[in-house]
């Protein structure tokens, strides 16, 4: 399964796809995370759905310097290689 996420709030410039990257490699995520030029994080994470489920919950979460006021979550085609960029 594939899941595409867009994160709004304060989430450049405080780590959030470093923080992204090591949740998604904790739980066996493949996909990678973009800072979009409105300042949102788009995430692609593939993964099974026990695993997406708490990918998911980690993202809202955020890491301490974030503020993450939403996660807007839909499908998405499975198209992430082997591992997580944050790029």
């Amino acid at each position: 399964m594939c899941r595409r996420a867009l994160v709004s709030g304060t989430v450049q410039g405080v780590g959030y796809r470093a923080f992204a990257r090591r949740a998604a490699l904790e739980l066996g995520i493949r996909g990678r995370a973009v800072n979009l030029p409105d300042g949102r994080v788009e995430v692609l994470a593939c993964g099974e759905a026990a695993a997406l489920d708490a990918f998911i919950a980690e993202l809202k979460s955020g890491p301490k310097w974030s503020r993450v006021t939403e996660v807007v979550v839909s499908a998405a085609p499975c198209t992430a290689q082997p591992g997580f960029g944050s790029g």
